[in-house]
């Protein structure tokens, strides 16, 4: 995926070389906050990108500059004052009925019920699909009171994730036992394969937008943890984030969730307040 991400971005920044200033190539000196602030009007406005979309196209770039302010190619970070302009994200997380269906479904094809089944892993540990791709047995550890746990680094900050396991989670692990032939827990398709299934099993099941593997992750958080209860500060344990700030992007609360938070303060506080009695 990050691969594809760096792929897009370089012919994006080719294209808009060629269209502003007419080469193929320039020297890292000739950066500044203009071309950035140029690069930024191209994505937003010459092609038609969303906020996010244009973060795509930029992050790139800003990470092989940051390489070069630090190896001394540039003096100055032509990106110190720039600030994009971020899209608000919106369901990125799946209702618990939805996750019902989805777990429902027989989709009549191993792949695609495979597919399925690692999704729903996702949605019942918080797991991203590269941590669950090399998930070992050597990180399935069962404590002294027979629970299963998965103690792991994340792949992509190697902060430790400490998950005690769902049953849901434990019956797929068991499901794909037999499918072993080395040390990894699951017979993890590619990402590619994953996502194309991923946009037909949502279609199957009447999911009216696009699913993706990641919003299992948000899933986690916001349906199966904060929604029933679980604190953020152990939510944030479990995803494996250095900072409670970046869980609380994954935080949604539903209207349920809230609802009964407040019936329950409110039998709780009944009768120890009162007005005084008024003329």
């Amino acid at each position: 995926f990050r691969r594809v991400l760096f792929r897009s971005a370089y012919r994006h920044l080719s294209e808009f070389l060629l269209k502003k200033y007419r080469v193929r190539d320039m020297s890292f000196k000739q950066l500044n906050y203009a071309f950035i602030e140029s690069f930024d009007f191209h994505l937003r406005v010459e092609l038609k990108m969303k906020p996010n979309s244009v973060l795509r196209g930029i992050i790139p770039l800003r990470k092989i500059v940051r390489i070069a302010v630090n190896k001394g190619y540039i003096p100055a970070d032509p990106f110190a004052e720039y600030k994009p302009v971020r899209g608000k994200s919106v369901h990125r997380h799946l209702t618990m009925e939805e996750l019902r269906k989805i777990m429902s479904t027989d989709f009549h094809t191993y792949f695609r019920n495979l597919t399925r089944d690692m999704f729903i892993f996702s949605a019942f540990t918080g797991m991203a699909y590269s941590d669950i791709k090399k998930l070992t047995v050597k990180e399935l550890v069962t404590t002294d009171d027979g629970n299963l746990w998965i103690v792991s680094a994340r792949k992509k900050t190697g902060t430790v994730s400490r998950i005690r396991l769902l049953d849901v989670a434990v019956q797929l692990i068991r499901k794909y036992e037999k499918d072993r032939t080395d040390d990894k827990v699951f017979p993890m398709p590619g990402y590619t394969t994953i996502d194309i299934n991923l946009k037909r099993i949502a279609e199957i099941c009447g999911i009216e937008r696009c699913v993706s593997f990641h919003q299992g992750r948000h899933s986690f958080a916001s349906s199966v943890c904060l929604s029933q209860g679980v604190p953020i500060e152990t939510v944030s344990r479990m995803l494996g984030h250095k900072d409670i700030h970046t869980t609380q992007i994954y935080a949604t609360v539903s209207m349920q969730k809230i609802n009964s938070d407040m019936k329950k303060l409110s039998q709780r506080i009944a009768g120890k307040f009162s007005f005084s009695k008024q003329q």
